[in-house]
């Protein structure tokens, strides 16, 4: 199995202590979305808080890997943990003495996608250099599969803990969650960082540089369409669940918890799924990940087409599998020949690809939801984005074909 980055203790210290950051940013996840919808009833409510959570990922991650990749990257990680504990105290705070608006929620959404924003390259530069270099994918792999964890069972016990003790508690037990993480950050201890020299150019220099090295780079250039793509169609589907959860099958906070974990059983399975391969080689996208996202899209077709809630688990907790199955790969094949001070700029635009992706997908999906029909929506995005991706990859294969021939 590819698991040899928990020889590390320094590495298993970060995977226990992300643990519980990683739960409360799940519960947080869930219990937005559910006042969003309990406020409004809203599915264009509940899409507008997903696009300004991950939107600011599109403008400001750039921003944020750069400069990641000139300071110390442990001070980073706990400044920005500790703002994110300190905005979850904020919202608790509103909801519990009752000033929570729409308005407001949309506003807390909007701060913690900036605090998301930087979280991306902050946390993917530092994970790699928990370790030595050649278990990097050994990284990605685990700390996929830690946070897929929490996503299957942060959101179920953020659904019991809202139906036992109501949304305010259950914002103050997320906010106590982050307090061990933060603690864990402070005490990890990093390997020296290998520099290229790029990161002390000036500032918007050296942001050129990350674009240029992505677009001459083919396999990262590759890896970044295909999650793109998944993030806005698959992704952007799997962020507006309160709908389909309350709205088509009637089933309250609990149910959209049980849904949001299934997704989390599927992620998991996914990453010990790639756990389970040998270690993927650097330089290339294996052929199975580009065929992944055709069956991740297809897979949005058959959610709208579903009428039983217990289908509707199957194929969003498959939809997941394939999704995890990808980011992995993806994620991998950047990541395994990045110079340590390219790291946060480049990972900034995988953020862009993925969260921004994620961003435009579930605001499209809200209003086309609100417009036709959620189901209906889940079919028509779903059958396009299949047939035009399934369409490229056919193009794109016949033409490596003809280059070799």
């Amino acid at each position: 199995m590819n698991l040899g980055a928990l020889n590390s203790s320094n590495f298993r210290a970060y995977v226990f202590g992300s643990a519980f950051g990683l739960l409360a940013i799940w519960m947080q996840r869930i219990t937005v979305g559910w006042l969003a919808w309990e406020m409004t009833e809203s599915a264009t409510m509940v899409g507008a808080v997903a696009f300004f959570l991950f939107a600011p990922s599109i403008v400001l991650s750039p921003i944020f890997g750069v400069w990641v990749d000139r300071m110390n990257v442990k001070r980073a990680v706990v400044i920005v943990q500790s703002m994110n504990a300190a905005l979850s105290a904020g919202l608790w705070i509103c909801v519990a003495s009752g000033a929570a608006t729409p308005f407001l929620l949309v506003l807390f959404s909007l701060l913690f996608g900036v605090i998301m924003a930087a979280n991306h390259p902050v946390r993917m530069s530092l994970t790699p250099r928990l370790v030595r270099r050649e278990f990097v994918g050994s990284v990605v792999t685990i700390v996929a599969i830690n946070f897929n964890i929490a996503r299957m069972i942060g959101p179920v016990v953020g659904g019991v803990l809202i139906a036992q003790i109501g949304v305010s508690h259950t914002l103050l037990v997320q906010w106590i969650l982050f307090l061990p993480y933060i603690l864990v950050l402070s005490r990890l201890t990093l390997r020296p960082r290998r520099d290229s020299g790029s990161a002390q150019e000036p500032f918007f220099q050296a942001l050129g540089a990350g674009f240029r090295f992505v677009w001459n780079t083919i396999p990262i250039r590759e890896a970044m369409f295909v999650a793109g793509i998944l993030a806005l169609v698959a992704r952007g589907a799997l962020e507006v669940l309160p709908p389909l959860a309350d709205g088509v099958f009637d089933k309250g906070a609990s149910g959209l918890g049980i849904l949001m974990s299934v997704t989390g059983v599927g992620a998991i399975l996914g990453g010990f799924s790639q756990a389970l391969l040998p270690p993927q080689e650097p330089g290339r996208l294996p052929l199975s990940t580009r065929l992944a996202i055709v069956l991740g899209l297809a897979l949005v077709v058959a959610l709208g087409v579903v009428n039983t809630w217990e289908v509707a688990l199957l194929v969003a907790a498959a939809m997941s599998f394939v999704t995890t199955v990808t980011a992995i790969s993806t994620q991998t094949a950047i990541q395994l020949d990045l110079e340590d001070d390219m790291r946060g700029r480049v990972m900034s635009l995988w953020a862009v690809i993925a969260a921004g992706g994620s961003a435009i997908g579930a605001g499209m999906m809200g209003v086309l939801a609100d417009a036709m029909g959620l189901q209906e929506a889940l079919i028509a995005t779903g059958f396009l984005s299949t047939a035009v991706v399934g369409g490229y990859l056919v193009f794109m294969h016949y033409r490596r074909l003809a280059k070799e021939r």
